[in-house]
C-alpha cells in the first residue's frame, strides 16, 4: 500500500472516532444523547432538504462537506455545548490544535483542503458557511422542541442565549429563521426557556 493511501485510511479510521463523542442534545422521541457523527449527518441531509432557502446562491457539495466535518475535531477538542460560558472561552484554542493534530493524519493536498473549508465554516463569513452554520442551529433546535424542550429545561437556557445563537441562522436563512423564531417562542411560553 502506498503512503498517501495508508495515510487515507488511517484517518478514515480515526473519523470513525466521532460517533464516541456525545452532544447534549437528545435523539427525536426523547431517545438518548446523540453523537457528533450523527449530528453531522443529520446537518448534510438537512442542507440538501433545505438548500431553497439559503439567503443566497450556495455550493451546496461544499456546505454538505462543511457540515460532514466541522465537528470532527471534537475527536480531540471535546464536546462544548452550545450554552456553556466556562468552556466556550477555551473552544476555539482547543479545536485549533486538535484541527492541526486531526488533519495532519492526511496528505497535504487533502489536509490542507480541509483545514481551508473547516477554517471557511468558522469564519462565518461566506453565503456558504453561514447556510452550513444555520444547519448547525436548526439541527439542535429541532431535536429539542421534539423532546418537549427537555436539554433546555435542564440547563436552564435562557431566551437571551438561544436567540444569541439563532440570530446567526437568519444570516444563513431569513425563512428558516422564522421558523426557528415560532419554535423558540413555542417553547418560551411552555416554560421550556426561560425568560
Amino acid at each position: 500500500m502506498n503512503e498517501r493511501l495508508e495515510r487515507q485510511l488511517k484517518f478514515a479510521l480515526e473519523i470513525d472516532k466521532a460517533k464516541n463523542i456525545f452532544r447534549q442534545t437528545h435523539l427525536s422521541e426523547h431517545g438518548r444523547n446523540e453523537n457528533d457523527a450523527e449530528h453531522s449527518w443529520h446537518m448534510a441531509i438537512m442542507a440538501w432538504l433545505l438548500k431553497e432557502y439559503s439567503n443566497d446562491e450556495i455550493d451546496i457539495s461544499k456546505v454538505i462537506l462543511m457540515c460532514l466535518i466541522h465537528d470532527l475535531v471534537e475527536i480531540y477538542a471535546g464536546d462544548t455545548y452550545a450554552y456553556d460560558t466556562e468552556n466556550l472561552k477555551t473552544q476555539q484554542s482547543r479545536e485549533n490544535e486538535a484541527k492541526e493534530k486531526l488533519f495532519s493524519i492526511l496528505p497535504e493536498d487533502q489536509k490542507a483542503k480541509l483545514i481551508a473549508l473547516f477554517d471557511e465554516f468558522e469564519a462565518y463569513q461566506t453565503a456558504d458557511s453561514k447556510f452550513a452554520h444555520a444547519m448547525d442551529n436548526l439541527q439542535p433546535l429541532i431535536l429539542n422542541d421534539s423532546n418537549d424542550g427537555g436539554d433546555w429545561r435542564e440547563h436552564q437556557v435562557t431566551e437571551q442565549q438561544i436567540y444569541n445563537r439563532q440570530k446567526k441562522t437568519a444570516l444563513g436563512s431569513k425563512k428558516l429563521f422564522e421558523v426557528a423564531n415560532k419554535i423558540i417562542i413555542n417553547n418560551i411560553n411552555k416554560g421550556n426557556i426561560k425568560k
